[in-house]
């Protein structure tokens, strides 16, 4: 392998920024912050906006959107378009 053109493949810790849950693989996102594992050890931090510990799909609490009444919004919101072209 040639040296210096791969990135830095090392352990990261995630956290997931809704929950507070965390866990360690490897990766080779960069990171500006560090945190002590549960291990002692300091490892870089990458912050999660969404992960399987907050998605809906993951945790069961999915959102069911009423399409029928998206539908009729958007009807309403452009019969004035359909109106004037006529």
């Amino acid at each position: 392998m040639k040296k210096g053109i791969h990135p830095n493949y090392r352990f990261v810790v995630f956290r997931d920024v809704a929950t507070g849950e965390e866990f360690l693989v490897r990766s080779t996102v960069e990171t500006k912050e560090t945190t002590i594992w549960k291990d002692g050890k300091e490892y870089p931090l990458y912050k999660l906006e969404v992960s399987a510990y907050s998605h809906p799909f993951f945790t069961g609490r999915i959102r069911y959107v009423d399409t029928t009444g998206r539908i009729e919004k958007f009807k309403q919101k452009y019969a004035k378009y359909q109106k004037k072209g006529k």
